[in-house]
């Protein structure tokens, strides 16, 4: 189950860490957001390390769809409800200032850097377009409608913004880690104020960012709760139709579309992590239905960190730890998200402000419908009395089928068959 990028892609390895180490910054975690990071801070000429339990990029980075966009979802009439209009035009220009670095680094990276249009539609609620539309209208963002997209299905409506992009994460992730201050198979074992235990030494550092996909402490911030993960999947096909642009459903658990090179990447299938859905079956069917002559070249999965309003986790991990910090909560716009936080963290960590801070702090009011949501699973989770438990929090533990994995409903970890670690919060193995 590799993805098209682990197939085509080459990562540079790193030596693990054998002595003690003292840093001006640490960073915790080697995917995309770890490796910005670590790229911004050596070019603003700061010292850093980062290290990375296993393989940079090991993680949900070689599963992502790399689309770069500032066009995530119908969004923007819900932060100007929530948040009101200055920050929703805020989240905007982050990720539009995001996508233009991405632009601008890869003029000089073989990544398939590709400027695409980037739809979404409805196959519902033309009025939920043109809500959005609205809105984007009000902050001046510039977006058309569509009403029509080369699907084989009947929408009810679409707005499109244009000149956003799509490209190879692997490549891309290769070219900037080449020449970085990387330590990879270098776990940490435990986290106090300015310091990291590792198997290999022990590290100081003035500043610390977590940047581990869902954060690794828990004695701090209430990510338990802040945090839920959510599963989707793709299928790489060979001989179908290949869009025009990257499009995505605004329903959750609708389908998206992108290409690369002469192949179409169907995505869909969503569920929350330990729940059942629709899964390849579901990606498997809409193929044979409508693409019956397309081979299927490449399936995998991946999974996403979603906040309780949408907008990620970007600052001061919590308000009692003041050289900690972290970014987390991508709500499936990892690598645009990832662009945001690095430009945010790298100017934050050097003590200079940032317009972003206030948008995108971690310690923002939890009181939101998403919260009675996450804790009422993580209490159906401890109370279920079966076997395996996660280690991370105690909660029952789900068979996934379809993937032979062992997944946690409450907070998203995952284990293979044989107890392994998939994917975290939990940091360790789990014994079956």
């Amino acid at each position: 189950m590799d993805s098209i990028w682990t197939k085509t892609a080459r990562l540079p390895r790193f030596a693990p860490l054998k002595n003690d180490l003292q840093t001006d910054v640490l960073i915790i975690g080697g995917g995309i957001a770890g490796l910005l990071c670590a790229y911004l801070l050596a070019e603003a000429g700061v010292d850093y390390a980062l290290v990375e339990a296993k393989r940079i990029c090991s993680g949900v980075t070689k599963d992502t769809t790399a689309k770069v966009t500032s066009q995530h979802g119908l969004i923007y009439h819900k932060l100007i409800r929530e948040f009101g209009p200055q920050k929703a035009a805020l989240y905007y220009r982050a990720n539009q200032e995001a996508l233009e670095r991405y632009r601008e680094l890869c003029r000089g990276i073989d990544c398939g850097f590709e400027e695409q249009d980037a739809f979404v539609y409805s196959t519902r609620s033309r009025g939920k377009i043109l809500r959005e539309l609205a809105a984007l209208k009000q902050l001046k963002c510039p977006a058309d409608f569509q009403p029509a997209l080369p699907l084989p299905f009947p929408i009810a409506g679409a707005l499109v913004f244009r000149r956003q992009a799509q490209l190879h994460p692997l490549r891309f992730a290769a070219a900037i880690a080449r020449g970085l201050h990387i330590y990879e198979e270098t776990k940490v074992q435990e986290l106090m104020p300015g310091r990291a235990t590792t198997g290999g030494g022990n590290i100081t550092a003035n500043k610390i960012i977590i940047a581990t996909h869902f954060p690794i402490l828990n004695k701090h911030g209430g990510y338990f709760l802040k945090l839920y993960q959510h599963r989707s999947y793709v299928l790489a096909l060979k001989g179908a139709p290949v869009p025009g642009g990257m499009i995505i459903d605004e329903d959750k658990k609708g389908l998206s579309f992108r290409s690369w090179g002469e192949q179409l990447l169907l995505g869909g299938g969503s569920h929350r992590t330990g729940k059942r859905g629709g899964g390849w079956r579901e990606l498997e069917a809409f193929a044979r239905q409508h693409y019956p002559s397309a081979q299927i070249t490449a399936r995998w999965a991946t999974q996403d960190c979603m906040t309780l309003d949408g907008v990620p986790y970007i600052g001061r991990y919590a308000r009692s730890t003041p050289d900690l910090y972290v970014a987390a909560g991508f709500n499936k716009w990892g690598m645009t998200s990832a662009m945001a936080a690095a430009l945010a963290l790298t100017r934050m960590v050097q003590g200079k402000a940032t317009p972003y801070a206030s948008l995108f702090d971690p310690a923002r009011t939890m009181l939101r419908p998403q919260l009675l949501a996450n804790a009422a699973e993580s209490t159906a989770g401890l109370l279920t009395p079966t076997v395996p438990r996660c280690p991370h929090l105690g909660c029952a533990l789900k068979y996934n089928p379809a993937e032979r994995s062992w997944d946690c409903p409450c907070h998203g970890s995952r284990f293979g068959e044989d107890g392994s670690l998939l994917d975290n919060p939990a940091t360790d193995d789990k014994g079956m």
